[in-house]
């Protein structure tokens, strides 16, 4: 689970295992497996970083490509 904001402010826990798409549209556009959306305050970066932070924390180990990469490049 990982924390984000909502555009008004309000605070949202999240699945990561249900994104599908993060898209900056300006805003951040997150896309779910079930096609549900939602805009959060964070920038795309941002929310890979919180999925990135969550998946090592589940794994307990260093994750490979391509969120490796993304996290590589920071």
């Amino acid at each position: 689970m990982i924390t984000l904001h909502k555009l008004n402010g309000d605070e949202v826990v999240l699945n990561a295992e249900l994104i599908e798409m993060i898209e900056a549209t300006p805003d951040t556009l997150i896309t779910l497996v079930d096609r549900r959306r939602m805009m959060v305050t964070e920038t795309v970066d941002e929310v890979v970083q919180s999925v990135v932070g969550y998946r090592r924390r589940v794994l307990g180990a260093p994750l490979s490509a391509p969120f490796a990469i993304a996290a590589a490049a920071d």
